[in-house]
């Protein structure tokens, strides 16, 4: 049982669930029962057992569609993937690629990711922790809404490991001035590249669809890369 107390009283999305193709839903039908996870309410997960093997674990929260997921399973097949994402076409689209592609070391929940954080993964259980291209909520009456918010921090820092990462990166300056503010001003966590200071994107984060959109439009991306002390 879960001694992690976060109470959640804002969320940091807005369950758009859009239309879901004959495919998807066939993928709840099927894939799901190999590589989905069901949220199991107040308990640990069994990771191990989850995935079948001892292998590193790396959470990506929010995966939207499961591009940069697919990708980084595919480059690392020793290690293991965690995704969490609660939009349904996101989620069958990723559970199809998955079959289609016959990749074993990646797993699903459909949830809210602050709970499965909460609840489901036990404390420094992690190698590292994905947040790319969050909601920005870039009206400032909204901006509470985003999701690294101070309680969001601390929780990351107790999931992963000594020596574990956090990377994060957006598209919005504002968000990612905030990003830096509050992840640096944990203890738990040293910044890669110095104090204050943007990560070149690294070889190991694919350039998404989304991101390429986003140069198209002038959005400069800044990652953001933290060690867990």
């Amino acid at each position: 049982m879960s001694d992690a107390r976060h109470p959640r009283s804002v969320r940091s999305y807005v369950l758009r669930e859009g239309r879901i193709t004959k495919a998807q839903q066939r993928a709840f039908n099927g894939p799901w029962k190999r590589f989905g996870l069901e949220y199991p309410g107040r308990q640990w997960l069994d990771l191990p057992g989850a995935f079948g093997n001892g292998h590193p674990v790396y959470l990506e929260i929010g995966f939207g569609n499961g591009e940069a997921l697919l990708w980084m399973a595919r480059q690392h097949p020793d290690r293991n993937y965690l995704g969490i994402e609660v939009h349904r076409p996101g989620v069958g689209r990723l559970l199809l690629s998955l079959e289609e592609t016959g990749l074993h070391n990646v797993r699903v929940v459909r949830h809210d990711a602050m709970e499965v954080l909460d609840h489901n993964l036990p404390p420094a259980s992690l190698h590292g922790i994905y947040l790319f291209f969050p909601d920005p909520w870039p009206k400032k009456r909204h901006q509470k809404r985003r999701i690294v918010q101070p309680a969001f921090v601390d929780l990351l820092a107790s999931r992963l490991r000594p020596g574990g990462f956090l990377h994060m990166a957006t598209d919005w300056q504002n968000y990612a001035e905030q990003m830096m503010i509050r992840v640096s001003a944990s203890q738990d966590f040293a910044n890669v590249a110095g104090p204050d200071r943007f990560s070149p994107r690294p070889d190991d984060r694919p350039l998404t669809r989304f991101e390429q959109r986003g140069q198209r439009l002038g959005h400069e991306v800044r990652d953001l890369i933290f060690l867990r002390r």
